[in-house]
């Protein structure tokens, strides 16, 4: 039976292997997907070399950049975000190895965002990332396609991939009325740190915002409720893992 997986330290909070185990059998794929938690990414070949029949693999917090010169090739879209989250593993009749990288965020979100966009062109729209860790790459790439110019806000504010980044506390209300998409890449919120979310001006936000949130567990989370509040559009991560989950599926599969 053909073994699939995620690699990351912290998996509780996971759906995905519910996700593909309902994907397999609703499918009758003879397949199986587990979760791998390691306390390093130092620990990786330990995992392909006791599973041989592993055909590749996801890959989470906080090992998405870490994975990278673990590598033999990568997308040219992986690359460019410098995240992976996506694995094929490829083994000869030699019982060599090769690991190929690519990146589904930025596409699963994409398609989950794009729900969310008015009709017409969207370029011209400019959107806050909250957090700068692998994810956000992801989220700034997609939102480039999309004709959106991004910036970030990180608790520690410096440039990242080329856009700008501010602090949360340079969020002023003119920044507010500009930047009508906001996007939460940070963990803030995750169950069980279900009280928390990204200290944003939340009385500054407007019917006319789209509010999207990576985090999926739980369902709505702070960031959603408040902004929901103040009229925003909003919508949790579950549609972009269901996304880049049937992504890296068809790249396992090569369907």
């Amino acid at each position: 039976m053909t073994l699939y997986g995620l690699i990351g330290r912290s998996l509780g909070h996971s759906f995905s292997a519910r996700f593909f185990a309902e994907k397999f059998a609703r499918e009758g794929i003879s397949a199986r997907y587990i979760n791998f938690e390691i306390p390093s990414i130092d620990k990786l070949h330990e995992i392909i070399e006791c599973h041989p029949n592993l055909a590749g693999f996801n890959v989470t917090i906080p090992y998405k950049r870490d994975i990278i010169p673990l590598l033999d090739s990568i997308t040219p879209q992986a690359q460019n975000i410098g995240a992976v989250n996506t694995v094929c593993i490829e083994r000869d009749t030699c019982g060599r190895i090769k690991l190929h990288g690519a990146n589904t965020d930025a596409p699963g979100f994409s398609l989950s965002l794009q729900n969310m966009l008015p009709q017409h062109s969207c370029n011209g729209y400019q959107a806050l990332i909250l957090g700068t860790g692998g994810a956000s790459a992801a989220v700034e790439a997609a939102l480039t396609d999309l004709g959106i110019l991004s910036t970030y806000v990180s608790r520690t504010p410096e440039n990242h991939h080329g856009a700008p980044c501010i602090g949360y506390d340079d969020i002023t209300a003119e920044i507010m009325r500009s930047h009508l998409v906001i996007v939460n890449t940070t963990p803030l919120g995750t169950y069980p740190d279900t009280g928390s979310a990204p200290p944003i001006p939340y009385q500054l936000l407007s019917p006319r915002h789209i509010c999207h949130d990576l985090v999926y567990n739980p369902a709505s989370t702070r960031f959603m409720q408040e902004c929901a509040l103040r009229g925003s559009a909003v919508k949790n991560g579950l549609d972009m893992l269901h996304n880049q989950a049937l992504l890296s599926y068809r790249l396992w599969s090569k369907s």
